[in-house]
């Protein structure tokens, strides 16, 4: 039976940035309208936070189940590592989905109920990344999946359900942090590329190989301060964003120098970081230019 230490590393929080980021991101930018509602800032982070962690304890399951991660170097699996049987890391991921779905339901409820089928849509997407006859993740669409749920969605939907609305300026931020959450799997399919093409999960790095690979998580690090750059027309408070380029450097190390396996996993924490301390940055510029 897995400790309590194993289920709370099995939820993966060096993820939970992706779930945070946009929420900070997104009420920044209704701050900029002068719309911003803390409580509904703390259901939308309720909603993100419960969606990631049953993201993760459901790929957990499905890759467990496929024999996925038998052989892995990244962090610890449950169902990989013999440690939780299958059931219980399913039941783990449909609780946290349905916490998700509730707070979803309630956000919606107190800002327009159409909101709904967007949540739907999220908890399907996050159940099919890896479950089901064909997921999508074992066909290389999981970094386009990441950048709309947790970069488009995620931000402009905090937005809308505080401002009613959504600008220029939330579609930038939004923009920014899907690239970077994005870029938070791609390094981390980066790592699996061997483990992941013998195992028949052709993810968009198994398709793009090393290299093509490392340049696309350059890439996509790099759109956070061209974002930053771009939000100046908003407010010169935006520029506060350059801060993360400091992170970003070290995040972008272990890359460049070409690392591998293992030592590939600090750049899934210092691409959290990045994108932390980009959307913190960012809300703050917004709500102080307001």
């Amino acid at each position: 039976m897995a400790t309590v230490a194993q289920w709370i590393e099995g939820a993966r929080p060096r993820t939970l940035p992706n779930a945070v980021a946009p929420v900070l991101a997104g009420t920044g930018a209704a701050a900029w309208l002068g719309s911003a509602v803390w409580w509904k800032a703390l259901l939308a982070l309720a909603v993100s936070l419960a969606l990631i962690i049953g993201v993760n304890y459901a790929n957990d399951y499905s890759d467990g189940i496929r024999g996925t991660d038998d052989d892995r170097s990244g962090p610890l699996r449950l169902v990989g590592a013999r440690l939780a049987a299958p059931r219980a890391v399913l039941t783990a991921a449909v609780l946290s989905l349905v916490v998700a779905g509730l707070a979803g339901v309630a956000l919606a409820l107190v800002s327009n109920p159409w909101l709904i089928a967007v949540g739907a849509v999220c908890i399907a997407g996050a159940w099919f990344y890896t479950g089901g006859a064909k997921p999508y993740g074992y066909l290389g669409f999981g970094e386009i999946a990441v950048f709309v749920f947790f970069g488009l969605v995620a931000v402009c939907g905090t937005q809308y359900t505080q401002a009613l609305r959504v600008d220029a300026v939330g579609l930038t931020a939004a923009v920014a942090v899907g690239a970077l959450s994005s870029a938070v799997l791609v390094a981390n399919n980066l790592r699996d590329i061997p483990t992941d093409a013998t195992s028949g999960k052709i993810t968009l790095a198994v398709r793009l190989g090393d290299a093509g690979t490392r340049r696309l998580y350059l890439g996509l690090l790099a759109v956070a301060p061209l974002a930053s750059l771009g939000l100046v027309a908003a407010t010169p408070w935006a520029l506060g964003g350059l801060l993360a380029v400091l992170p970003a450097i070290r995040a972008a190390r272990p890359i460049v120098t070409g690392a591998r396996g293992a030592a590939l996993i600090p750049v899934l924490r210092d691409t959290g970081l990045t994108m932390l301390v980009w959307a913190t940055a960012t809300a703050a510029a917004l709500a102080l230019a307001r």
